[in-house]
């Protein structure tokens, strides 16, 4: 299917062929006949995208502030790398659309096949020829309304919640500043509500459109403006005002001031300049608001991707309540959208549209659509034309010369550290990847030059082109992905953590043992070589780690290990806390320093006790301390902690025993002193946390090459031990770990 996206490298946007998007859970898959290209919004992101590297750092210094701090706390080379990542990633455009259904997920009752809709949401509702959106973000059309009407949905959403937060009444007089498609939808609602409507803007063409379209009386300078105010309230001024400019200077803030009663309210809708002359606003005892896109539910990840509605009585209007009404005013005739139109484009001529809005073709507009055919091609995997190699099937066989891997996921780490990692690594053929989300998909397959993508993960593992799959995926896919990748009888690499509950463990250990009779991932049986498991606890191969190691084993007394995480502050709300996805984040990253403790022990550990501080409304159970404690009598701490400053470094350990004492600096610098002796270590261009070397280690195995990264009771026995961390926080006791072997 095609879908238009914004590239930040070249500043261009582009029509992409891409798969067609994964139905997301508790939403529905639409097929859009009209989107709305928005003036604003998406005129901001391309001035933005067309800026030069220094251009875009002028203009964002907050974003350079954060880079800065990041070079002197991971690096130079490490910064580049995420900065370039980040300009590599695609942006998907457009937020409002309308269509038709063709797709609903489980558990959705209130849409269904071929109802007619209008959606939105940046990210969901865009200009592609298919999109999925969640169920909030959904509302259903009156038969009498047209797709193209309906796909000012978000606009006018956004417009409705404006006028909510002013409070407008019957009879009141309202100023409107800023007579773009927001204002001329503002100006609409206000007569329809029966209000007496003033409406401002430079550009005369505009200020006449809304007469046209009902405002009472129109104005195109600022005193102008705020003597009509005055004088059609009998010299009290506007009730209120909306602001619907799109401006960076406060002029507006400062006419609406002018143009207000004393006590009026005045709503910052669009996005301008914020300083408030202190002066009129304090004399008039003023009210000023500003409005939030398209009202509550915006931004709660609750309300907006899983599906949880807001109780009627309490929060009676919605972002869904509102585009509900919006499409209740287009049926009822009360808004004319169609007065707004300028231009038309196909999506194949998206650019052109762009060239309109970001002033490149020199011509006025005003409401933009793009056309779809309706007859989008449906597929979930495309093929790379710039590739047409020949592969040959291929399974976990007795002679393994090449990894042909499909990797499923390609979120920030896929593309800022797995995929960069394997760019030196011998024997490796990357052959399909897989993401939900189809640009994603896309935008990783062209970068890393795989031979196809695909938003299915199934076409991963079921393709007998490829022996070895990689998983980097959310962290509740885990173990079922595992689970179906092992059957397939692929060799299996799962980013940490391998599962979030102890069940999902059980059923790992009961296939791997199923696929391996003999319990040995190197063993052949029956001319065929079973699969292997890796789990991508990655610190074990760091360069300074395989030093220290081989320090410790010369150690013959118990040890002493400190590991200090400041790992810095996660909302909430982020997926990583949620239990359902992330598990939070002892699980989903507390299992990489408990697997470094139990690898520098070289010992099995017998009891795990996690406590937390308190949560104090901004923490998720994420300040802990981890006590291990080893059968051979060493004790082991993890401190991970979200509550520091980050411009400390994030990791930092310490280990004691034999007359040893070692210390590990986030990976910089490492220094072992023992005896009369003193060793130190210091990364000179970047911390190396041993991504690479792992895969290294892994693809020799694989080829035959070289040992197992871990074996998988290994595996099991780290798995086990953050299961009881877990288990120990939510219990506030310690738990003693059974002997699986």
């Amino acid at each position: 299917m095609k879908q238009v996206i914004q590239s930040f490298k070249t500043g261009n946007p582009r029509v992409l062929d891409v798969p067609v998007p994964k139905l997301i859970d508790k939403g529905i898959l639409m097929v859009p006949r009209a989107s709305l290209v928005s003036a604003g919004t998406e005129r901001m992101v391309i001035d933005f995208a067309a800026k030069s590297l220094w251009q875009k750092a002028r203009s964002r210094p907050d974003l350079v502030k954060q880079i800065i701090d990041k070079a002197k706390r991971d690096g130079i080379l490490t910064t580049l790398d995420t900065v370039q990542n980040r300009l590599d990633k695609p942006l998907t455009l457009g937020y409002s659309c309308a269509g038709p259904v063709i797709d609903v997920s489980s558990g959705v009752s209130e849409f269904k096949i071929d109802d007619r809709v209008a959606c939105a949401g940046g990210g969901y509702a865009a200009h592609a020829e298919v999109v999925t959106v969640p169920k909030n973000l959904v509302i259903k059309l009156p038969e009498n309304v047209d797709y193209e009407s309906a796909a000012f949905v978000t606009l006018g959403a956004i417009a409705l919640q404006g006028l909510r937060l002013a409070e407008t009444k019957l009879g009141e007089v309202v100023g409107v500043i800023g007579l773009g498609l927001l204002g001329q939808l503002t100006v609409q609602m206000l007569k329809a509500a029966g209000c007496i409507v003033i409406g401002m803007d430079i550009q005369p063409q505009r200020a006449e459109l809304a007469r046209r379209l009902g405002a009472d009386a129109v104005a195109t300078v600022a005193d102008q403006f705020s003597a009509i105010c005055h004088q059609l309230s009998a010299g009290h001024g506007a009730d209120a005002i909306l602001i619907t400019a799109d401006a960076t200077s406060n002029e507006p803030v400062e006419s609406a001031g002018e143009a207000a009663r004393e006590k009026g309210i005045i709503v910052a809708v669009g996005s301008v300049g914020l300083t408030i002359p202190r002066k009129v606003y304090y004399e008039k005892e003023l009210d000023f608001r500003i409005s939030r896109s398209y009202g509550p539910g915006r931004y709660d990840s609750n309300y907006e991707e899983k599906g949880n509605d807001y109780p009627y009585a309490h929060v009676r209007w919605t972002e869904q309540r509102n585009m509900e009404a919006f499409g209740q005013l287009l049926a009822e005739g009360k808004i004319n959208v169609q007065a707004l139109i300028t231009h038309r484009f196909s999506i194949d001529d998206a650019p052109q549209a762009y060239d309109l809005i970001t002033g490149k073709s020199r011509e006025p507009f005003l409401g933009v659509i793009l056309t779809y055919s309706g007859n989008p091609d449906l597929s979930h995997k495309v093929t790379l034309k710039s590739k047409n190699r020949q592969l040959s099937q291929t399974t976990a066989s007795t002679k393994m010369d090449q990894v042909t891997l499909g990797v499923i996921g390609g979120g920030n780490f896929t593309n800022g550290m797995l995929l960069p990692s394997l760019k030196n690594v011998q024997k490796v053929s990357l052959v399909g990847i897989a993401s939900r989300n189809g640009v994603s998909a896309q935008s990783t397959a062209e970068r890393f030059e795989f031979d196809y993508c695909t938003t299915s993960g199934e076409d991963i593992i079921d393709d007998a082109a490829i022996n070895t799959v990689a998983i980097v995926t959310r962290h509740h896919l885990h173990a079922a992905q595992v689970i179906a990748a092992l059957k397939a009888r692929k060799h299996v690499f799962v980013e940490k953590p391998l599962c979030l509950y102890q069940d999902e463990l059980d059923a790992i250990i009961s296939i791997y043992e199923t696929v391996n009779p003999i319990n040995r991932s190197d063993e052949v049986v029956s001319g065929v070589r079973s699969p292997s498991l890796t789990v991508g606890f990655n610190r074990r191969f760091a360069p300074f780690i395989v030093e220290l190691k081989q320090h410790l084993e010369r150690v013959n007394e118990p040890l002493m290990l400190h590991y200090r995480v400041n790992a810095g502050y996660v909302p909430p709300d982020h997926w990583t806390q949620d239990p359902a996805q992330g598990g939070g984040r002892l699980l989903g990253e507390g299992c990489h320093f408990i697997d470094l403790l139990i690898y520098l022990s070289g010992t099995k550990p017998l009891r795990v006790t996690a406590r937390a501080l308190p949560n104090s409304g901004r923490y998720s159970q994420d300040n802990l301390l981890i006590i291990l404690e080893f059968t051979d009598g060493s004790l082991g701490t993890v401190s991970y902690l979200a509550n520091g400053n980050k411009a400390q470094g994030k990791e930092y350990l310490e280990v004691f025993g034999g007359g040893l004492s070692a210390e590990l600096d986030d990976y910089r610098t490492l220094t072992i002193r023992s005896g009369d002796k003193s060793i130190k270590r210091t990364a000179r261009l970047r911390p190396d946390k041993g991504h690479q070397a792992e895969w290294q280690c892994w693809i020799d195995h694989l080829t035959r090459q070289g040992p197992a990264p871990m074996s998988f009771e290994e595996i099991v026995l780290s798995t086990e031990a953050t299961l009881a961390a877990h288990l120990s926080l939510q219990k506030s006791e310690s738990v003693t770990l059974g002997d699986r072997t």
